[in-house]
């Protein structure tokens, strides 16, 4: 990988796997399938998950996002991109 392509990139899966962990597994059967696009209320999911998963976000990608700026996101496909938006914006090309 080269100095100028990003070193971390989320996805929808790793979501996934972040909300089965700060849910515990019982509570997540809506997480099967495509996911993506199904807002977070839909899959019992609240603002207090979401911030949640932003701070196990900061802690794995070292990318912090503004709190409101978390709220916003409405689906797992909007997070991730307001993710690898910060993390592609972090990066810091070294000569």
């Amino acid at each position: 990988m080269s100095s100028s392509e990003p070193t971390a990139v989320l996805t929808v899966d790793e979501v996934r796997r972040v909300l089965r962990e700060v849910a515990g597994e019982d509570e997540t059967g809506g997480l099967d399938g495509d996911i993506g696009a199904v807002p977070f209320a839909d899959l019992g999911y609240d603002s207090l998950a979401l911030l949640e998963l932003a701070g196990r976000v900061e802690r794995d990608y070292r990318v912090r996002l503004a709190d409101d700026t978390v709220v916003q996101a409405r689906t797992p496909d909007e997070f991730v991109g307001l993710v690898n938006q910060a993390v592609h914006q972090a990066q810091v090309v070294v000569p």
